[in-house]
Formats: C-alpha cells, sequence, structure tokens
C-alpha cells in the first residue's frame, strides 16, 4: 500500500492502470513499452525514488526545472515562509511579490531588457512573447526553425515541429514559417519580405537534441532582423539560469535579444511559473492596455517568492563556480568514455552543462536510456533527435556523484551497444 494522506494505491500496477485509464493512456503505455516503468515517489536532492524503491540519480531535471535539485531546502524553507503570508495574488493589482521579481529579473538580463509579464507555464510565456512581437511590429509572420520547440500552447505549438501542430490543427504556413538550423541564407530569404514579426530560436535547440549553433549564426540572425525589422526571440527556457555558465546563454554571444523567455527552473521546480523578459519595443501594449494579456495564475506570488530565492542562488558566485567546475569534470568524463566506442558514441554537444549525447543509430539515445535506467540515472532521449540523449547535470551537484554518474554513463554505452539488434 502506498498511502499519500489524501490518496492511496495499492501497488504501481494499479497506478499504470488507472493513468491509462483516467489521465493520458498512450504516454503511459509509451513508457511501459520502452521499458522504462517509472512512477516517481519520493525526490530529493539529485535523486529520485521509484514507488518500488528503485533509487534513480537525475540527469534529466525535466529539462532544467530541478537545476538546484528536487526540493531544494532553502527554496522550501522561503515558499513555506511566504505561506504565512502570501497565496496566488490577484493578477489584476500591483503586487509586492510580483513587482520584487521583475525588478530583479530585469536586474539579471540583457540591457535590452526593461519589463516583465508573467506565465504558469512556459507555452503561455512564450504566447506572450509572439503576441508582444505582434504587437510591436503590426506584423504577424514569425518564423522558428526546423524542428522547433516551444511548448503546446495556441500560438507557441505552431512555431515548433508539425508532429504537435498538425494533430491539433495548428499548421498555419502562411503565418509560421520554419528554416533549417544554423543556414543564415535561408533566415535571410524568410526575412527579406520585411513582413516577419518576430525570430524565435531556443539558443541551444534542446528537443532537437541540443545541436550548437554554429559560429556567428545566431549573431547573424540577429543583424537580420535588426535589418529588416523583426524582433529576436531567445528562448531560454532550458538555457538560462545558469546552465551555459552564465545567467543567459544568449549572452555568451554578445547578443540583447527583444524578448527572452524564461521558465522550468526559474521557481526550482516547487511553483509553476514562467516570465518573458520584455525590451521597450516589445512592452508597448502594457503602457497600451494592460489587461490585454490576462492570466489568473501568471506571476502567482508564492511562485515569485520561490523565484526570487532561486535567482538568488543561482546569482552567487560559488555555483557559477561549480557550474564551470561540473562541466569540465563532465568535458573530461564523456570524452575519455567517447574514446572506447567512437564508432558507437559518435558525438557530445556541450554548452556547459547543456549536453547531448549522440549515437550511430536512427533511435540509439533510446537503448542508452533503458540501459542507463537500469543502471540508476534517469536521462531522456530527445524527442525530435532519438539518436541523441539529452544529459543534463544540476548546478550543484558534487564531483563524487559526477564520478559515480560517468562510471554509469559508461557501462550503460557499452551495454547499449549490444542492445542493438543486427542489422538494425
Amino acid at each position: 500500500m502506498h498511502d499519500y494522506g489524501t490518496f492511496s494505491f495499492e501497488s504501481k500496477a494499479q497506478v499504470l492502470e488507472l493513468a491509462k485509464r483516467y489521465w493520458n493512456p498512450d504516454k503511459t503505455q509509451f513508457w511501459t513499452d520502452a521499458g522504462v516503468d517509472l512512477v516517481i515517489d519520493r525526490r530529493e536532492d539529485y535523486f529520485l525514488w521509484d514507488v518500488d524503491g528503485r533509487r534513480l540519480i537525475d540527469m534529466h531535471l525535466n529539462g532544467g526545472t530541478y537545476n538546484l535539485g528536487h526540493r531544494n531546502p532553502e527554496i522550501v524553507a522561503a515558499l513555506i515562509d511566504a505561506m504565512g503570508r502570501f497565496d496566488v495574488g490577484n493578477h489584476h493589482f500591483p503586487s509586492v511579490a510580483r513587482t520584487a521579481l521583475a525588478q530583479r529579473l530585469v536586474e539579471s538580463a540583457p540591457a535590452s531588457i526593461s519589463k516583465v509579464a508573467f506565465g504558469s507555464g512556459g507555452g503561455e510565456a512564450i504566447d506572450i512573447a509572439l503576441k508582444s512581437a505582434r504587437h510591436a511590429t503590426q506584423r504577424r509572420k514569425i518564423v522558428s526553425i526546423v524542428k522547433a520547440y516551444h511548448g503546446h500552447t495556441g500560438l507557441a505549438v505552431a512555431t515548433g515541429d508539425d508532429r504537435f501542430s498538425k494533430l491539433f490543427l495548428a499548421d498555419r504556413p502562411d503565418e509560421f514559417v520554419q528554416v533549417p538550423f544554423g543556414d543564415v541564407d535561408a533566415m535571410e530569404q524568410a526575412l527579406r519580405g520585411g513582413d516577419v514579426a518576430a525570430v524565435i530560436m531556443e539558443t541551444i535547440p534542446a528537443t532537437y537534441g541540443f545541436p550548437l549553433p554554429p559560429a556567428g549564426y545566431l549573431e547573424a540572425t540577429k543583424q537580420l532582423c535588426e535589418r529588416y525589422d523583426a524582433l529576436y526571440i531567445a528562448d531560454e527556457v532550458q538555457t538560462g539560469l545558469m546552465r551555459t555558465g552564465e545567467m543567459w546563454g544568449i549572452t555568451k554571444h554578445g547578443i540583447e535579444p527583444d524578448i527572452l523567455v524564461t521558465g522550468k527552473g526559474l521557481s526550482g521546480g516547487m511553483y509553476p511559473i514562467t516570465a518573458a523578459l520584455l525590451g521597450d519595443r516589445a512592452a508597448q501594449w502594457l503602457d497600451q492596455d494592460g489587461f490585454a494579456h490576462i492570466s489568473t495564475f501568471g506571476g502567482a506570488e508564492l511562485g515569485c517568492v520561490a523565484a526570487i530565492k532561486t535567482l538568488e542562488i543561482t546569482s552567487r558566485p560559488e555555483v557559477r563556480e561549480s557550474v564551470h567546475r561540473i562541466t569540465d569534470f563532465f568535458a573530461d568524463g564523456l570524452a575519455r568514455i567517447q574514446a572506447d566506442q567512437p564508432d558507437w558514441f559518435v558525438g557530445i554537444r556541450q554548452n556547459g552543462v547543456v549536453i547531448g549525447l549522440e549515437f550511430d543509430h536512427p533511435e540509439g539515445a533510446k537503448f542508452v536510456m533503458r540501459e542507463l535506467y537500469e543502471n540508476g540515472v534517469w536521462a531522456i532521449f530527445s524527442t525530435l533527435d532519438p539518436r541523441v540523449l539529452q544529459f543534463k547535470p544540476g548546478l550543484l551537484l558534487s564531483q563524487e556523484l559526477c564520478a559515480d554518474v560517468l562510471d554509469r554513463v559508461a557501462t550503460a554505452v557499452a551495454r547499449a551497444r549490444t542492445a542493438v539488434p543486427s542489422g538494425v
């Protein structure tokens, strides 16, 4: 019996059965078929425990949601303290918590940013960004990259891969154009008509397997945006909050975006909150009609408190130093593992602790994921390029745990190679 106070289940099998009946049958069955029968129970630091007691080292972090570990004690304490005064709040009125967080986000951001609009999920923040760009330019067209992923809400889903947009009849090629990642000529061709409101890109596309931008590509795209009067939207939901060794990955390219979107790890995984950080031009609608975007739970005050503490922790010099140390440790260790399997483990894509591991099989990362799961590590394949394993160390991992993970990765990579069916 698994008793959680307000609810209970007899077994994992019952959870899986009822999840298929009442929640999401396809997703539940997918993981069962993939050999990952995970139902998460306890979680702490960088560890997860299955309801049957299996411990996993979390190297997925739900896309960086748990950069600072699960249930980080400082964030938990700040949230518990805040519950003595705050709740969600009322989105119609000025708020001490929202104002404090907005100020801190602007102060953390590139100099081009001056205002903040809040959401409760990443897709909502992307929608705010796209609506802001359309208002600022009075244009409709949005350019994104092939195999993009920016969320599943109304406008956001239209910028992504057609696997998601077509299902909900959201593919609108007259308004949403996609170009290959890294192709400057294709980007200029999309922009030269002078009818584009914005270009939106993840600084390193996550769901596409973390391909690193070619040298000068992001900078050239920003210059093209300026030439053709389009806004540049930097989606930093997965690359922000120190994952590249800087607070925002885009600053490593010397770019000041018109809009920057953050989410996932913004509250340390303790409360849903996201934000679109807006430059003056993108923020004009806030002066014209501040009720133009309304979100009951966007900028919830408890979430703001958690986010303020998250930003404070993430900004500490020792955390930056930790990220650089972990970056170097994994770069060296993964290179050694790759050297032992060069024709199977064929690539390492790394910028800070944003890491993709590439394998010589169309679904190679799925095999590695399964072997890692059996060996006590949770990392996930890239949805839109399953050759690549998304590998996401936390910002505060100890050297001892880093070494443990590398040992398990070496074993899993070798085992996965033998698990691939011959001739496939």
